[in-house]
């Protein structure tokens, strides 16, 4: 690899790494020492293919849930079996892994912006404007949906489908959209435990000896020619465990504060 070799998105290879080591070292403990993540299905991160594969996750933190993601991702590809033990897994990390993220939230500061180096594909959110719903819709960036498309041709993406870190909101079409035209290989991933762990944002540690759990389930049986956008958004919400139907079975306490934050609307999925 050449030194000053870039990704289809201009970013120099060489440094990304250099980023993705310096901040898997500084955040490793936040996952094995202070806390403990707990994760399932490592296997499968080892049997997928090289590009054209989607990660679909329920949403906590703005920046943590994706640090782990590439903690576990990493660690899964270098043998790690459903642990991050030993840090080294970054010395030589998987450089096409790519992350949806909201563009005001990667441009709130610093540390975001050297973040999204790392591989952040920012979007201009259509239904949300500086943390408050908006009535009227903009018109999705096709931008945005291009630069989604380029980096499952390069690669792997992550998004969070309910583009919120609130519980059991409704998934978005524009996810359904996605899989449908481009066809990827769907995974889904539960996470747990980080709301307690960290703060909203995800870069303070709120909270030590948490059990964050991370399960990587079978990927998605999706049939693109025949399925409908409803459909397929129906099975996305099944798969991360955040279709209406789940509210039931959570703790009672979680569920109040889901009931509180929807304000109890009357899941109108």
């Amino acid at each position: 690899m050449g030194l000053f070799k870039r990704n289809p998105f201009g970013h120099i290879l060489f440094l990304k790494k250099f980023l993705i080591r310096i901040f898997g070292g500084m955040t490793h403990r936040r996952y094995r020492g202070f806390n403990e993540l707990q994760i399932e299905g490592s296997e499968i991160i080892r049997n997928l293919p090289e590009t054209n594969v989607l990660f679909i996750s329920n949403h906590q933190t703005y920046f943590a849930d994706v640090v782990a993601m590439f903690h576990v991702f990493n660690a899964s590809l270098k043998g790690r079996e459903n642990n991050i033990k030993d840090v080294l897994y970054l010395w030589n990390p998987k450089l096409n892994i790519y992350y949806v993220a909201a563009k005001e939230t990667m441009q709130s500061g610093l540390l975001p912006r050297i973040m999204a180096y790392a591989g952040a594909i920012t979007v201009e959110r259509t239904w949300r404007s500086k943390g408050v719903d908006v009535t009227e819709k903009k018109e999705v960036n096709p931008n945005d949906t291009e630069n989604i498309k380029i980096a499952l041709q390069d690669g792997w993406v992550i998004t969070f489908p309910q583009g919120t870190t609130k519980s059991f909101k409704p998934v978005r079409k524009g996810t359904a959209h996605i899989i449908k035209e481009h066809r990827p290989i769907v995974v889904p991933i539960v996470i747990d435990g980080f709301r307690r762990s960290f703060d909203k944002k995800g870069l303070r540690m709120k909270k030590k000896g948490i059990l964050q759990s991370f399960i990587i389930k079978e990927p998605l049986d999706i049939d693109y020619d025949n399925d409908t956008i409803d459909e397929i958004v129906e099975k996305v919400e099944y798969a991360i465990e955040q279709h209406s139907s789940f509210l039931k079975v959570i703790p009672c306490e979680e569920r109040e504060e889901a009931e509180k934050l929807n304000k109890l609307r009357r899941w109108e999925y």
